[in-house]
């Protein structure tokens, strides 16, 4: 088994900490993974993109050459990046901010302010497309986020994950 993942939007969406936790989760589950990050000079509205990759096998290549999954933010992202996505590969967008034929539309931002608020947007994404993948074991990915967020969010960060893995079962909104 492998798998590449880009996640792409703007800086302040949470794209690079949305990479982290799949790789993390992806480490403690006893897969071999990658996770690399760019994103532009501006703090908050800029290019943000990160990339997973995960393996049964150790990795010899860090960035994802055809992503098997695309996840798009936004849609600069998405115009950037859904030529790069592999023939059997999904494309995945929020459902409010980005147009695009063919792709999983979802309503992460709706669904995240239904958990609490909209800035937990990433982390229903998380739980959305750690779901989907089949590969990382539930309570896995729901530690991981935990251990990963700042304190005094926990709560609201447990009801994210937890949404997007309704998401995926087409549950939520």
């Amino acid at each position: 088994m492998k798998q590449e993942i880009r996640i792409c939007g703007f800086g302040g969406q949470g794209i690079v900490l949305a990479g982290v936790v799949l790789g993390e989760a992806a480490v403690r589950a006893g897969h071999h993974a990658v996770q690399t990050q760019s994103y532009g000079p501006e703090a908050r509205g800029g290019a943000a993109r990160s990339e997973v990759v995960i393996s049964d096998e150790p990795i010899a290549y860090p960035r994802v050459l055809a992503a098997d999954v695309l996840v798009a933010l936004s849609q600069p992202g998405y115009d950037r990046f859904a030529g790069e996505v592999a023939p059997e590969g999904v494309v995945v967008v929020e459902k409010e901010i980005v147009s695009a034929s063919g792709a999983e539309a979802l309503p992460f931002l709706r669904t995240a302010e239904k958990a609490g608020h909209k800035i937990v947007a990433n982390i229903v994404m998380v739980g959305y497309l750690a779901a989907r993948l089949g590969f990382l074991p539930p309570e896995v990915v729901e530690e991981t986020v935990l251990a990963s967020v700042p304190r005094g969010t926990e709560e609201l960060n447990r009801k994210a994950v937890r949404a997007g893995r309704d998401l995926s079962r087409g549950g939520g909104s």
